[in-house]
């Protein structure tokens, strides 16, 4: 038996989610090299990140519905070996049109990653600690970010960029060991405690028979797509998931284009925005279960939650209008604090909303419309700014989490039994 074994499983999906971005966020160091060594420019790199979140966002329904078909355990463990090779043949890349090819490759394995964790938390969690079960988990994502700028940069001016690919690759495969020996179901779980089930189930969401049974016909998809609160999630998310990926992408390369740095610099200060996340996710999902525990019902203190994190995110507007570097990357840390811990609540709110069976599903298509976004974006990002330059990419990007906060607390309602513990 293990105490409290559902931290040790938000653990392992902090981890995979590090390693998810760090095997994704590689190129967006090791561009600052190729670009020079293939005559790639800021439209052939925004166009080979568009093709990655092509293949990513069409690929999160499917992952989803593998997920929920296969159950979290085999479905993340499926993605991650998927990906991982994926992140290992860049290495064997000779041009724009091979990287481009291999990033759409990677894309269909990474999107297994986020609707195995969220319905993991969903099995593990009661209502009330979701959130803030999430967001640690979510800290993953800024972990991997904050850890690529020194860790390529370093393995690439020792070794190569070759070799940084491969290292980055197969470094995670020693994460499987301890995910197939602890994940699965609280129920019938080995190692799970008598008390800690009681305390997971005691704090879940009723779901009435009729809604664990109910599957209208053309599956879970055509139920899923009838409730308008899915459709707002997926315009919230068509919104606000570009700015994050922008960051994801963009960050190295503004920085060596608009403020000089090199290799070295990127390495030393480019991860300082993605730290500002990693805090920015957990006090996000902090946020969130706090208002829960103060009373209000489940989805009203998320909204609070998502709208105090969307008044941050103006912020980033200022950081192509400064003129020190510094302030530059302190205007992104407060952007990068702002999303992560809108995401938070972002991320749990299919658990909330949606039957336990459908979660995986549901966030899929959530996801796929968030990641759409981003590819389109993505693909005419690289235009805009060799034309016009970042400014208006940038304050663009700081408006876009304030109009989808306004759509999530006008139509998203749940006829669900809510649990406030």
């Amino acid at each position: 038996m293990i105490k409290n074994l559902r931290w040790y499983i938000v653990g392992l999906l902090t981890l995979v989610t590090a390693i998810n971005y760090l095997d994704r966020n590689a190129l967006s160091v090791a561009q600052t090299v190729l670009e020079d060594q293939f005559g790639m420019t800021n439209a052939d790199y925004g166009h080979i990140v568009s093709v990655f979140l092509l293949a990513y966002g069409l690929m999160h329904p499917v992952s989803g519905r593998i997920v929920d078909w296969l159950g979290s355990r085999r479905g993340l463990a499926f993605g991650f070996v998927w990906w991982s090779l994926a992140s290992i043949g860049h290495a064997f890349c000779s041009g724009i049109t091979s990287f481009g090819i291999m990033r759409f490759v990677l894309g269909f394995g990474e999107s297994g990653n986020f609707p195995a964790a969220i319905k993991t938390v969903g099995e593990w969690f009661p209502a009330k600690e979701r959130a803030l079960a999430t967001g640690i988990f979510n800290v993953g994502a800024g972990l991997g970010a904050v850890i690529a700028p020194p860790l390529i940069g370093g393995l690439i001016m020792l070794f190569g960029w070759r070799a940084a690919f491969v290292a980055t690759g197969a470094i995670g495969f020693l994460w499987l060991i301890p995910w197939l020996a602890l994940s699965g179901k609280p129920e019938g779980h080995p190692r799970i405690t008598p008390e800690e089930l009681a305390y997971i189930r005691g704090g879940q969401s009723v779901e009435p028979t009729e809604e664990l049974q109910k599957e209208a016909g053309g599956g879970v998809w055509k139920e899923a797509l009838s409730r308008k609160e899915l459709w707002a999630l997926m315009v919230a998310r068509f919104l606000s998931d570009p700015v994050w990926l922008f960051f994801a992408f963009w960050i190295p390369k503004y920085f060596k284009t608009e403020r000089g740095f090199d290799l070295k610099d990127i390495a030393l200060f480019t991860w300082m925005p993605f730290l500002a996340a990693d805090v920015g996710s957990v006090v996000g999902g902090w946020l969130s279960s706090y208002f829960v525990k103060r009373g209000y019902s489940t989805l009203t203190a998320r909204k609070i939650a998502m709208c105090m994190c969307a008044a941050l995110m103006p912020v980033a507007i200022f950081s192509v209008r400064v003129q020190s570097w510094q302030l530059a990357i302190v205007c992104l840390s407060v952007a990068a604090f702002g999303h992560q811990s809108w995401s938070a609540s972002m991320l749990t709110l299919p658990t909330d909303l949606f039957p336990k069976r459908m979660v995986a599903s549901t966030y899929g298509l959530a996801a796929m419309m968030g990641v759409l976004g981003s590819a389109w974006s993505q693909w005419n990002v690289g235009t805009i700014i060799d034309s016009i330059g970042y400014v208006p990419v940038l304050t663009v990007a700081g408006l876009l989490h304030p109009i989808a906060a306004i759509i999530i607390v006008a139509f998203v309602r749940s006829k669900r039994k809510e649990s406030v513990c």
